[in-house]
């Protein structure tokens, strides 16, 4: 008698079924595209885009007139309808801070990717009535499209096909002003284009005659040629730029004060926040990614330490690692940093989609490890900055236009900074009231007890200052984490034994 399959076997049959059926869907899809190739123009252009279809070369909107955009998005396995759209709404933000306007959205449930369209042939008729509806120039998908995959919807919607990734690009390359940040936008943007760039008709540089070379370049050849040599010439210069940079870190590490990076979700209030604490005169916008070269300010705190405050590049779900990896060198003094200022928006309902959305950069960058101070941003714009301060123990609620909070901010900077000081013991004589000043300006002093031949001290100095006042220090062993306790001294010059109050 013949047995029955087993659970495998049933599973691995099932399995040749699926990639059975993937096959015969892919050869249909083949034999459709090319039925629509041949029907197509091959002269036919479209205002807008990308390449063959109007607009600039580099693959981004044209800003010459503002775009009529239609949107895709694709809800796959895990996601649900509200997040979709949740997402394509922060991605009509990013078309409209681009320069261009959302007309219309069409939304698609779907397991995976088609591998040639992406979306489907039934989808992509759907994409291209809509789009003729209202004569839009490009349609933005949601998701990274393969460079196949543009080519093949290029062709069959007649405009642009563009990702969320280039819309990135586009933004970056208009907002960025210093000659580093316009390098780093660049370098990603050939790094997108390298696997884009189209073959042209007719242009074999091809030779005839007895005795010649035969045929020469095409013109795809040259074109990545010239690609990859900008490319290098790019990088080379960021290379410098990062050893100047990592110069100027070493040095600021050997001065007496801790580093402080302002990080978060873009248009959370980073920058903001950085001219309320400090008094920066910097660029403030209510878009997208407004600020990209770093800006780093003095700040004074209320224990009188000084310290330096960095803004960063916002962050943003679905960040192109072309961006991340051309920033790094921008990036690396949030992973140098003693502490991070992680901003997030407070009026929002839910925060914690950015906030996984800055971690995954965080640990990118190899920052995921730096203390984080939390800063719910935007108080004044909802109660819901309180409910998050409320959920998140040790968080800061602000308002960079009311100034509410940010006293409070300072105080809690200032706590997170001391708590990773070592405590030291320094006896300094009375003649030398020039080291008494820079215990005081340098570190926090928790207890101090006046002598007959000095001021006897136990205060938090980094390693920097402990350095330079070696010679006062009692005991080179830090005494480790010690609680706060109020400055005492001994009007009648004797020596008291200090007792620490909580």
């Amino acid at each position: 008698m013949r047995r029955g399959r087993s659970t495998n076997d049933t599973g691995r049959s099932a399995d040749r079924a699926t990639a059975s059926d993937d096959r015969a869907s892919t050869a249909e899809d083949a034999a459709w595209l090319d039925a629509v190739n041949d029907t197509l123009d091959d002269d036919a252009t479209h205002r807008g885009g990308f390449g063959d279809y109007g607009g600039a070369e580099d693959g981004l909107l044209d800003r010459s007139f503002r775009e009529r955009i239609v949107l895709v998005g694709v809800t796959r396995a895990g996601q649900t309808a509200l997040d979709t759209e949740a997402s394509l709404d922060e991605l009509a933000l990013l078309v409209d801070t681009a320069g261009a306007d959302v007309l219309d959205r069409v939304v698609q449930r779907r397991e995976r990717p088609d591998p040639a369209t992406f979306v489907g042939r039934g989808k992509v008729e759907e994409i291209l009535d809509a789009s003729l509806a209202i004569d839009s120039d490009t349609v933005v998908f949601d998701d990274e499209l393969t460079p196949a995959q543009q080519f093949n919807l290029e062709k069959i919607l007649e405009r642009s096909a563009l990702d969320r990734t280039a819309v990135i690009l586009d933004i970056f390359a208009q907002h960025a002003t210093s000659a580093e940040g316009k390098a780093q936008v660049e370098l990603a943007q050939l790094r997108y284009r390298l696997p884009r760039l189209r073959g042209k008709k007719n242009f074999s540089q091809q030779a005839g005659g007895i005795g010649t070379r035969g045929p020469g370049e095409t013109q795809l050849e040259v074109d990545r040629r010239r690609l990859l040599r900008r490319m290098h010439k790019l990088e080379r210069d960021l290379a410098r730029i990062t050893e100047r940079r990592t110069n100027q870190r070493k040095a600021r590490r050997r001065a007496p004060y801790k580093n402080v990076s302002i990080v978060g979700y873009t248009n959370a209030g980073k920058s903001s926040l950085l001219k309320r604490l400090t008094g920066a005169d910097v660029k403030i916008e209510d878009r997208l990614f407004a600020t990209l070269d770093p800006t780093t300010r003095r700040l004074q705190l209320p224990g009188g330490e000084q310290i330096l405050v960095t803004d960063t590049v916002g962050f943003v779900k679905k960040l192109p690692h072309q961006l991340v990896e051309a920033f790094k060198s921008t990036l690396e003094v949030a992973a140098t940093a003693d502490l991070l200022i992680h901003v997030v928006d407070g009026s929002v309902d839910d925060p914690r989609p950015q906030l996984d959305a800055v971690a995954e950069v965080l640990t990118e960058i190899g920052a995921g490890e730096v203390p984080q101070l939390m800063v719910f941003n935007k108080a004044d714009l909802s109660p819901e900055a309180k409910r998050h301060v409320d959920a998140n123990p040790g968080s800061v609620a602000t308002s960079a236009i009311t100034y509410e909070g940010i006293d409070e901010l300072r105080l809690a900077i200032g706590d997170r900074l001391r708590a990773t000081s070592p405590v030291y013991e320094v006896f300094v004589p009375w003649a030398r009231g020039d080291a008494l000043a820079a215990v005081h300006r340098e570190g926090q002093v928790v207890v101090e007890i006046t002598e007959d031949d000095g001021m006897r001290l136990r205060a938090r100095l980094e390693d920097a200052s402990a350095r330079r006042l070696a010679d006062f220090i009692v005991d080179d062993t830090p005494l480790g984490d010690e609680p706060a306790v109020e400055t005492r001294t001994d009007s009648a010059g004797a020596s008291p034994a200090p007792t620490e109050e909580s």
